[in-house]
Protein backbone atom coordinates (compact mmCIF):
# COMPACT_ATOMS: atom_id res chain seq x y z
CA UNK A 1 0.00 0.00 0.00
CA UNK A 2 1.56 3.38 -0.92
CA UNK A 3 1.36 6.43 1.15
CA UNK A 4 -2.03 8.83 1.25
CA UNK A 5 -3.92 6.23 -0.75
CA UNK A 6 -6.56 4.41 0.61
CA UNK A 7 -7.06 0.39 0.01
CA UNK A 8 -9.37 0.81 -2.31
CA UNK A 9 -7.49 3.00 -4.46
CA UNK A 10 -4.15 0.81 -4.03
CA UNK A 11 -6.17 -2.44 -5.23
CA UNK A 12 -7.53 -0.62 -8.62
CA UNK A 13 -3.94 1.03 -9.23
CA UNK A 14 -2.90 -3.04 -9.23
CA UNK A 15 -5.55 -4.51 -11.03
CA UNK A 16 -5.25 -1.84 -14.00
CA UNK A 17 -1.46 -2.11 -14.12
CA UNK A 18 -2.14 -5.93 -14.36
CA UNK A 19 -4.75 -5.67 -17.45
CA UNK A 20 -2.21 -3.75 -19.47
CA UNK A 21 0.26 -6.03 -18.84
CA UNK A 22 -2.04 -9.14 -20.04
CA UNK A 23 -3.36 -6.82 -23.08
CA UNK A 24 0.12 -6.49 -24.25
CA UNK A 25 1.49 -9.85 -24.12
CA UNK A 26 -1.94 -11.33 -25.59
CA UNK A 27 -3.68 -10.00 -29.05
CA UNK A 28 -6.50 -12.04 -30.04
CA UNK A 29 -7.15 -12.83 -33.31
CA UNK A 30 -9.76 -11.27 -35.06
CA UNK A 31 -12.90 -13.28 -35.01
CA UNK A 32 -16.68 -13.86 -36.10
CA UNK A 33 -17.60 -15.58 -33.65
CA UNK A 34 -19.56 -15.13 -30.07
CA UNK A 35 -16.85 -15.79 -27.44
CA UNK A 36 -18.56 -17.90 -25.11
CA UNK A 37 -21.11 -20.15 -28.25
CA UNK A 38 -20.21 -23.24 -28.64
CA UNK A 39 -20.29 -23.11 -32.76
CA UNK A 40 -21.47 -21.29 -35.12
CA UNK A 41 -25.53 -21.47 -35.96
CA UNK A 42 -25.96 -19.73 -39.03
CA UNK A 43 -23.19 -21.89 -40.68
CA UNK A 44 -25.11 -24.64 -40.04
CA UNK A 45 -28.46 -23.52 -40.40
CA UNK A 46 -27.14 -22.19 -44.13
CA UNK A 47 -25.62 -24.96 -44.86
CA UNK A 48 -28.63 -27.65 -44.74
CA UNK A 49 -30.52 -28.45 -47.59
CA UNK A 50 -33.95 -28.60 -47.85
CA UNK A 51 -34.34 -32.03 -48.31
CA UNK A 52 -32.26 -32.51 -45.04
CA UNK A 53 -34.55 -30.98 -43.17
CA UNK A 54 -37.48 -32.41 -44.71
CA UNK A 55 -35.80 -35.44 -43.55
CA UNK A 56 -35.44 -34.77 -40.24
CA UNK A 57 -39.41 -33.82 -39.90
CA UNK A 58 -40.17 -37.02 -41.28
CA UNK A 59 -38.17 -38.58 -38.71
CA UNK A 60 -41.01 -38.65 -35.91
CA UNK A 61 -43.88 -39.18 -38.24
CA UNK A 62 -43.93 -43.00 -37.58
CA UNK A 63 -44.76 -42.06 -33.94
CA UNK A 64 -48.36 -40.46 -35.56
CA UNK A 65 -49.37 -43.55 -37.90
CA UNK A 66 -53.02 -42.55 -37.91
CA UNK A 67 -51.98 -39.24 -39.11
CA UNK A 68 -51.91 -35.70 -38.04
CA UNK A 69 -54.36 -35.02 -34.52
CA UNK A 70 -57.80 -34.15 -35.37
CA UNK A 71 -60.24 -32.71 -32.71
CA UNK A 72 -61.12 -35.00 -29.86
CA UNK A 73 -65.03 -36.62 -30.59
CA UNK A 74 -67.57 -34.78 -28.49
CA UNK A 75 -68.08 -36.46 -24.93
CA UNK A 76 -71.63 -38.08 -25.26
CA UNK A 77 -73.91 -35.16 -23.62
CA UNK A 78 -75.03 -36.61 -19.83
CA UNK A 79 -78.01 -37.95 -19.16
CA UNK A 80 -80.99 -35.63 -18.91
CA UNK A 81 -82.53 -36.17 -16.12
CA UNK A 82 -85.77 -35.15 -14.68
CA UNK A 83 -85.39 -32.45 -11.68
CA UNK A 84 -86.76 -33.74 -8.23
CA UNK A 85 -89.24 -30.56 -7.03
CA UNK A 86 -87.85 -29.03 -3.50
CA UNK A 87 -90.28 -30.24 -0.50
CA UNK A 88 -90.69 -26.57 0.13
CA UNK A 89 -91.86 -25.76 -3.08
CA UNK A 90 -95.16 -27.76 -2.58
CA UNK A 91 -95.66 -25.62 0.21
CA UNK A 92 -98.00 -22.74 -1.55
CA UNK A 93 -100.98 -21.40 1.30
CA UNK A 94 -100.39 -18.59 3.66
CA UNK A 95 -100.44 -20.76 6.72
CA UNK A 96 -98.04 -22.76 5.26
CA UNK A 97 -95.13 -20.09 4.40
CA UNK A 98 -96.29 -18.31 7.77
CA UNK A 99 -94.81 -21.39 9.20
CA UNK A 100 -91.93 -21.36 7.13
CA UNK A 101 -91.34 -18.11 8.01
CA UNK A 102 -91.44 -17.97 11.67
CA UNK A 103 -93.02 -14.60 12.64
CA UNK A 104 -93.61 -14.01 15.51
CA UNK A 105 -96.08 -11.24 17.19
CA UNK A 106 -93.15 -10.28 19.45
CA UNK A 107 -90.93 -9.52 16.09
CA UNK A 108 -89.28 -5.95 15.88
CA UNK A 109 -88.53 -4.45 12.52
CA UNK A 110 -85.01 -5.87 12.00
CA UNK A 111 -86.09 -9.58 12.81
CA UNK A 112 -88.95 -9.48 10.52
CA UNK A 113 -86.05 -7.84 7.83
CA UNK A 114 -83.53 -10.47 8.95
CA UNK A 115 -85.97 -13.16 8.21
CA UNK A 116 -87.11 -11.99 5.17
CA UNK A 117 -83.69 -11.85 4.18
CA UNK A 118 -83.24 -15.59 5.22
CA UNK A 119 -86.22 -17.01 3.36
CA UNK A 120 -85.18 -15.23 0.44
CA UNK A 121 -81.75 -17.18 0.54
CA UNK A 122 -83.26 -20.35 0.92
CA UNK A 123 -86.58 -20.06 -1.58
CA UNK A 124 -85.18 -17.48 -4.22
CA UNK A 125 -86.46 -18.09 -8.13
CA UNK A 126 -82.72 -18.12 -9.50
CA UNK A 127 -81.88 -20.47 -7.00
CA UNK A 128 -84.25 -23.50 -8.52
CA UNK A 129 -84.06 -25.27 -11.36
CA UNK A 130 -86.52 -23.31 -14.30
CA UNK A 131 -88.96 -25.55 -14.24
CA UNK A 132 -90.08 -24.48 -10.89
CA UNK A 133 -89.04 -20.90 -10.87
CA UNK A 134 -92.87 -20.22 -10.84
CA UNK A 135 -93.63 -21.79 -7.84
CA UNK A 136 -90.86 -20.31 -6.27
CA UNK A 137 -91.81 -16.73 -7.51
CA UNK A 138 -95.54 -17.46 -5.95
CA UNK A 139 -93.41 -18.47 -2.70
CA UNK A 140 -91.37 -15.24 -2.30
CA UNK A 141 -94.41 -12.95 -3.41
CA UNK A 142 -96.78 -14.67 0.01
CA UNK A 143 -93.97 -13.99 2.17
CA UNK A 144 -93.31 -10.78 0.91
CA UNK A 145 -96.87 -9.85 1.77
CA UNK A 146 -96.97 -11.82 5.20
CA UNK A 147 -93.47 -9.91 6.49
CA UNK A 148 -94.90 -6.21 5.08
CA UNK A 149 -97.93 -7.17 6.95
CA UNK A 150 -96.31 -7.58 10.12
CA UNK A 151 -94.42 -4.51 10.21
CA UNK A 152 -97.54 -2.54 8.88
CA UNK A 153 -99.01 -3.87 12.38
CA UNK A 154 -95.92 -2.27 14.19
CA UNK A 155 -96.53 0.88 12.94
Amino acid sequence: MLFRQSLFESVVERLSEEGTDAADEESPAVSHRIHGMPGNYLADSLMTEPQEATRLQQAYLFLMEDGPLDEPAAPPPPQARAPVIPARLVRLSLEEIAEDLGIAPTDDREKLAERRRQFARLNHPDKVDADFRERATKRMKIANLLIDEAIRRLS
